[in-house]
């Protein structure tokens, strides 16, 4: 039997050469492997040691804010409706039917109802409260809080008048999460991030969603960055289009939420995001744009203005409600009808919200307008106290003096001179300045740094250092009525040509502005008249070098060299120099150096420092009425007597103007009781005006205290002033009612005896006093 062999395949065997390149290739896999995941753990420990150094140091440098002086009320306060009502406009106070919410007012005739906002002052916290203000003319008649019961003074919340910026120009107000309302985060996640809560920084399932409205809209109606990726694009990263900032954008996002929580993160981004451009400032976070587009605080926002807010985030030029409002409109609705969609607000709100107008204030309403004259004061003289880094860096927050009623006021003025002087020959050309303080604390309230109110650069009322011309005149007098017993404003004095030699043998010759001699004239004439000759004659007698101590009392710090053309006002000062030499004059003889920063709080509120005024008597209280009885005579007899064509002549007035050689320079320096102003007109490169102090820097100050209404200059004579009848023609005593007899005011000592009868005959005059003092009797 024969046996049958079953064949077999022949069993194949791996080659060897490819098993061994398979195994390098894994190997080499695995080892790339251990190398990325290496360097993505390298990567991971950066971006986490990046993400925790400064979100959880920091987060920003914020600014110093300047805020104006708060608006304090009071029964018998010196104020009228209409200031009142513009300053809470500028507050961004609302009108309502009722101010039963916080920022609202209702106005009923001369009564204006108002619930306050409350503010943390340098001395503590004012509360919000509901309050009624009633007016009677220009001033308050009553203040009470709303359930009638009378209350003695209330605090308005100061405006905030600018910033001190860092290099890189960013500005915000920082929010907590707890100071907004809900609908402002519902809102933002509605529109931005509706996963907000579920993901863990990024979320694929928002980037379909997005891609998916998107494609059936046909418009952009959604992204796909969660709202933790964009404050990770904003605060870390930069807005670069590449594969490698978009990964980065999303490892940093899942660290950021892993180590810090949903309400830190989106409060982090209510105060990072990017809102806006203010010319070089760049608003960031939803606090500072409430202001600037609202001139609100946050916590007040309405339905439509959250909306508006939020719609910008996607584009804040392209939806900028100002330049493009019809564009912000249509996205301010968009928003609206999401909320409406998700059941965030209801039909009815939605409907009413989208009839409302945008409601965004205009530029250059008070609200709006930045002071870079003032704020230049400001910087310069925090920077005596603290470092630069401190003043842009830390958020402090800087009070001052600056009154903005005032301001408005003093801009008007400036601008309503301009177009009264329009048609003169080479106005264009002419600049201007102006300083406006309180004589009594030396607060500088107002202050202008050329005729453009809003220009930045070249501070003139700081900065531009001119000849005063006879701005330096009441210094002469006030050096000779310090000596009672050689002078009184009724001692005769010389307005007659002369000249005088120096030692390097140049011979000087001054000249009345009108090229005229006046003769012998009293004392007090020679300051109201502003004549030339008569006051430098009176100053060479009593020596320059007196007459420049007496100059360096009132407060002037530069020295003058003591040639006689100083006593005709050769020195030059800068117009806020000016305003603290007639600062001394003004408050009876008491230096007080001017200031414009009241206080200084932290960012937390806490206070750091506080800037009281000092007081230094520096002139006899005698001799300082004598001279301010010649200044206020300037006013009502001499070259500034066209202020009364303006202000009603019951109002006493001091002054004096002043005029440079070839009309280069128009000043005039004058105050009331509650004000002090001096003002500058003049041209950059020290070219000749058409204008002399009386004709331009007068009427500036002119226009002001119509529309400031100064109070009354209290001349209420001091214990050492005596009234004395003396006889108008010759300035002897006389007896009182006798012809031609008047009183006039003499340091006790120094007046002239008494008459003895009416019928006692009395030496004549030169003719030029006896038709000057007729302006007495008339």
């Amino acid at each position: 039997m024969t046996q049958k062999r079953t064949s077999r395949a022949p069993k194949k065997t791996a080659n060897p050469r490819k098993t061994k390149a398979a195994s390098r290739w894994l190997g080499l896999f695995i080892k790339l492997s251990i190398v990325a995941v290496v360097l993505l753990a390298g990567v991971l420990i950066y971006l986490d040691a990046v993400v925790q150094e400064k979100f959880s140091g920091k987060r920003w440098t914020v600014p110093a804010k300047v805020y104006a002086r708060p608006l304090e009320l009071f029964a018998g306060q010196k104020l009228n409706k209409q200031d009142f009502l513009t300053e809470l406009s500028a507050l961004g106070y609302r009108n309502e039917p009722s101010a039963n919410s916080s920022g609202a007012v209702s106005v009923n005739g001369n009564t204006v109802a108002l619930h306050t906002r409350g503010f943390q002052f340098y001395e503590g916290a004012e509360p919000a409260q509901a309050i009624r203000v009633s007016f009677s003319g220009d001033s308050v008649a009553s203040l009470a809080l709303s359930n009638g019961r009378s209350l003695a003074v209330a605090r308005l919340e100061p405006l905030l008048v600018g910033g001190l910026y860092p290099a890189h120009q960013e500005d915000r107000i920082l929010v907590r999460l707890d100071q907004v309302s809900e609908l402002l985060p519902q809102a933002l996640m509605a529109v931005e991030d509706r996963d907000f809560y579920a993901h863990h920084g990024v979320s694929l399932k928002s980037i379909a969603r997005a891609l998916w409205v998107n494609t059936s809209s046909g418009s952009l109606r959604q992204g796909g960055s969660t709202l933790t990726q964009q404050l990770v694009k904003n605060f870390f990263l930069t807005n670069e289009r590449t594969l490698t900032r978009k990964v980065t954008e999303a490892l940093m996002s899942v660290l950021l939420e892993l180590h810090y929580s949903k309400e830190e993160i989106l409060e982090a981004y209510l105060n990072e995001v990017f809102l806006g451009q203010d010319g070089q400032r760049a608003i960031h976070g939803f606090g500072l744009a409430s202001q600037y587009f609202f001139s609100q605080p946050l916590a007040e926002l309405k339905l439509h203005q959250v909306a508006l807010l939020v719609g910008m985030v996607k584009g804040p030029s392209y939806y900028n409600p100002r330049r493009q409002p019809e564009r912000a409109l249509e996205r301010r609705n968009l928003v609206i009808d999401l909320l409406a969609e998700q059941g965030i607000v209801s039909a009815a709100d939605a409907q009413q919200a989208k009839a409302r107008p945008l409601s965004v204030t205009q530029r250059g309403s008070l609200a709006n307008t930045t002071y870079p004259g003032f704020i230049d004061l400001v910087k310069r003289q925090l920077r005596e106290d603290y470092r630069e880094q401190d003043l842009t860096e830390e958020g402090l927050r800087i009070f001052t003096s600056f009154d903005p009623i005032l301001q408005n006021k003093a801009e008007a003025a400036l601008e309503q001179t301009y177009k009264q002087l329009a048609g003169r020959k080479g106005i264009d050309q002419v600049e201007s300045a102006m300083v406006v303080s309180n004589p009594e604390t030396g607060e500088v309230l107002a202050l202008l740094g050329s005729r453009l109110p809003r220009y930045a650069g070249f501070n003139r009322a700081l900065d531009a250092v001119r000849p005063i011309g006879s701005l330096v005149k009441p210094a002469v007098y006030l050096t000779a009525l310090e000596q009672p017993s050689q002078y009184t404003l009724t001692h005769y004095i010389e307005d007659a040509s002369f000249s005088v030699k120096s030692r390097n043998g140049k011979v000087w010759t001054p000249q009345n502005y009108d090229r005229k001699e006046h003769g012998t004239v009293f004392l007090y004439q020679g300051l109201a008249q502003s004549y030339n000759l008569s006051t430098a004659k009176l100053g060479l007698e009593m020596g320059v070098p007196r007459v420049l101590n007496t100059v360096h009392k009132l407060g002037v710090k530069r020295d003058w060299p003591a040639y006689p053309s100083m006593l005709l006002g050769a020195g030059s000062l800068s117009p806020i120099e000016v305003a603290d030499m007639y600062q001394t004059i003004a408050n009876g003889g008491f230096n007080t150096p001017l200031r414009a920063i009241r206080s200084v709080l932290t960012a937390e509120g806490e206070p750091l420092g506080r800037y009281p005024y000092s007081v230094e008597q520096r002139f006899d209280a005698g001799a300082v009425y004598l001279t301010q009885e010649a200044m206020r005579r300037v006013m009502t007899e001499g070259t500034g007597r066209s202020v009364y064509n303006r202000v009603p002549s019951s109002v006493i007035l001091a002054g004096k103007t002043g005029t440079s050689n070839d009309s280069r320079d128009s000043w005039f320096a004058g105050f009331g009781q509650d004000l002090l102003a001096v003002v500058w007109m003049g041209r950059d490169d020290n070219g000749q005006t058409p204008l002399t102090g009386a004709s331009g820097a007068l009427q500036v100050w002119a226009n002001f205290m119509q529309k400031a209404a100064p109070s009354s200059l209290n001349m209420t004579p001091p214990d050492n002033i005596v009234m004395a009848w003396v006889d108008a023609y010759s300035g002897l005593g006389s007896a009182q009612g006798c012809p031609g007899a008047v009183q006039m005011p003499y340091i006790r000592g120094s007046e002239p005896l008494a008459g003895a009868s009416c019928d006692a005959p009395v030496t004549a005059p030169v003719e030029s006093v006896k038709s000057w003092i007729r302006s007495w009797l008339n």
